[in-house]
């Protein structure tokens, strides 16, 4: 008999993400530290990820709730019985924080997602931070698609920042040598001189007045993002004048 493979937090991201997907909401992975963030319209969901119910997770979800009203907690479900008075007393805390609580059972392959139940208003209007809401819905409206795995601590994050330097580098690679003007035309963006300036990533060279190119470490680093590559290639063959 083989041993059962240890659950992490990272297992619990893709039931939840599909869960809201399901329920029209475009989901990504890492955002600002929140493990899940999910949105639809101008509404914000976070979810917080934990094996435990404990008072880390809890202390963590309420920070959130300075973002948004619509904070959950994910666990798998619980090895003890639900209708034990610890689970009744966990639930009723939860409840009293005002949060949101989600239940991931693993049966084989198959995960299924319940809601315990939603969070619930809170009786004092709370003091919510917009300043790090506008940062948060402005990093998501960055990305192009879900390129992070909620939950993870140890991979290396896709942010908005460096997929707008691929997307540059993507057009470099293409079209050759260009200029930032030319480069935000295509759709690269206001943060485009900067990039090419700081080349944080060492990816661009200057080579001549205004006029940058592609180095090779660029066209090497390139390959660990084939997703991002793929479609910002499909991006330059919807250009009206692509070669």
């Amino acid at each position: 008999m083989t041993k059962s493979k240890k659950l992490q937090e990272v297992d619990l991201y893709k039931p939840i993400q599909r869960f809201f997907v399901k329920e029209g909401y475009e989901v990504y992975g890492e955002v600002h530290d929140c493990d899940l963030t999910a949105v639809k319209d101008d509404e914000l969901i976070v979810v917080e990820l934990k094996l435990h119910l404990t008072v880390d997770l809890l202390v963590q979800a309420t920070k959130r709730q300075r973002l948004t009203d619509q904070v959950y907690i994910a666990i798998p479900k619980p090895k003890y019985k639900l209708r034990s008075k610890r689970w009744s007393d966990l639930c009723q805390l939860v409840k009293r924080l005002e949060l949101g609580l989600m239940i991931i059972t693993f049966s084989g392959n198959r995960k299924t997602v319940e809601v315990v139940f939603h969070p619930s208003e809170y009786v004092k209007k709370k003091k919510r931070n917009n300043r790090f809401r506008r940062s948060l819905l402005k990093e998501i409206d960055g990305r192009s698609a879900d390129y992070n795995i909620g939950g993870s601590s140890r991979t290396k994050i896709m942010t908005a920042y460096k997929e707008n330097c691929i997307q540059i580098a993507s057009y470099l690679q293409h079209y050759g040598p260009l200029s930032p003007k030319a480069l935000r035309e295509l759709g690269t963006g206001d943060k485009t001189p900067s990039i090419l300036s700081k080349n944080y990533y060492q990816w661009f060279e200057r080579v001549s007045r205004g006029v940058y190119v592609i180095t090779e470490k660029g066209i090497e680093d390139l390959t660990e993002f084939p997703d991002l590559v793929q479609y910002y290639n499909q991006k330059i063959s919807e250009q009206p004048h692509s070669d």
